[in-house]
């Protein structure tokens, strides 16, 4: 099963016990896509982001060694907020995000992820 969101906006978090309340990035995207396989791992792509809040180089990915993540976000094509909320958990990025820089030095990025559960309708 496939899911796209465009022009996203996702709320980073730490996945932390206790949980952390604060984001430490807010994201506008491009387009999120996310695939649950059979076996129901979810796997996924961020394209065309950059940052409205904090930093994304704080993100780790060192294989092996990866902090884990909690993203949520609200999809816009329900009209009641109460069940349009979105979330993914136990999110780790597969690689560095890579990114390209215009001439003023804009950072638009690029990753893919795998998730462990994740509230995608």
């Amino acid at each position: 099963m496939n899911y796209t969101w465009n022009k996203a906006v996702l709320t980073f978090y730490r996945e932390k016990h206790p949980p952390k309340r604060e984001p430490f990035a807010v994201v506008k995207t491009e387009k999120l896509e996310i695939s649950r396989s059979h076996d129901n791992l979810l796997t996924g792509e961020i394209t065309g982001f950059f940052p409205l809040m904090g930093n994304l180089d704080s993100i780790s990915s060192v294989e092996g060694l990866a902090e884990k993540y909690v993203i949520c976000w609200f999809d816009d094509t329900v009209d009641d907020m109460n069940i349009a909320s979105r979330r993914l958990t136990g999110v780790s990025f597969s690689s560095n995000f890579t990114y390209v820089a215009d001439k003023k030095g804009k950072r638009t990025y690029k990753t893919h992820f795998t998730a462990l559960a994740g509230k995608l309708k």
